[in-house]
């Protein structure tokens, strides 16, 4: 069945269900920019209650809004994929018909704009640049996730990049966060990219009959399980390697220890990467987060001492 056969024969109504407008927000997904946004503070070396505020509310814009009004609008552009690959989803089951999924998604990107002016000008442009990165990503004339390179680039510097840089600058009152913060930024972005590619598994015939090309479509499920593994773990060593010399000694070795319990469990799901990538989801990516807060944690103790 086509996607666009299944989504002809979903039941008629005239109004979304409520239960059904914060499934189409995923809340799952809100953790990822959360947490950037929060490591990016304490990597600030700032004292965060001089701005607790606004580092509370720079979370709330990350997740709920910016990461929120991003899942909206890529499932609206994905209602056909969705059809396919998961027909229970708010859109192509009917639970919020007609345009109404296009209308939510506009109207809370707007609502994170609006808020995330309260950011000051840093926040409020970066506000917007995630934005800019949730529609390209999902929306044509870009569409970005039609290849997997550019579509998960999108995601990991936005979701992991970004919200660690903004997390930083609203902490430090709008000041750019130091140098090695950066870095960190960028290597987890790019260690992100691994992350995202786990979420393509799922969708693999959807993605392949609608001609999007995840790196499962293109490199088959094993090439690309290899492909995301030398992402993540790759860009973890260089974020160790980055901060090791502006940290203690007992960051650099929790660190060192959650990075070296992976390539185990990157082992075991190689061995069936479309069964395993929920489970490494759960095991693997937790250690790499957990790798972030630490180089964070590390990075603040070293400007305190």
């Amino acid at each position: 069945m086509t996607g666009s056969a299944a989504l002809a024969e979903a039941p008629g109504r005239t109004t979304p269900e409520p239960a059904a407008v914060l499934t189409l927000l995923k809340p799952v997904t809100w953790f990822a920019p959360m947490w950037a946004f929060g490591c990016g503070a304490l990597a600030s070396g700032s004292a965060l209650g001089e701005h607790a505020a606004l580092i509370a509310l720079g979370v709330v814009v990350a997740g709920p809004l910016v990461c929120g009004a991003s899942q909206a609008a890529n499932d609206w552009f994905d209602r056909h994929v969705d059809a396919i690959n998961e027909p229970a989803r708010p859109i192509p089951s009917g639970r919020i018909p007609g345009r109404w999924g296009l209308g939510i998604a506009i109207a809370w990107s707007l609502l994170a704009l609006l808020v995330g002016l309260l950011l000051g000008p840093t926040g409020g442009v970066a506000t917007g640049v995630g934005l800019l990165l949730a529609w390209a990503y999902s929306a044509p004339p870009l569409r970005l996730k039609r290849d997997g390179w550019w579509g998960n680039l999108a995601c990991g510097a936005s979701y992991e990049g970004l919200a660690w840089v903004t997390g930083g600058a609203v902490a430090l009152g709008g000041a750019v966060p130091p140098g090695r913060s950066l870095l960190l930024a960028a290597c987890y972005s790019l260690g992100a990219h691994g992350i995202m590619t786990l979420n393509d598994f799922k969708a693999i015939e959807g993605d392949r009959a609608m001609g999007i090309r995840s790196l499962p479509v293109r490199l088959g499920a094993p090439q690309a399980a290899r492909v995301a593994c030398l992402m993540m773990l790759g860009f973890q060593v260089l974020a160790l390697a980055v901060a090791w010399p502006a940290v203690p000694g007992w960051a650099r070795a929790v660190h060192a220890v959650l990075i070296l319990a992976q390539p185990p469990l990157m082992l075991r799901w190689m061995r069936d990467p479309r069964g395993f990538a929920p489970w490494y989801n759960g095991t693997g990516v937790l250690l790499f987060v957990l790798g972030m807060l630490v180089s964070a944690l590390g990075l603040r103790a070293g400007v305190a001492g």
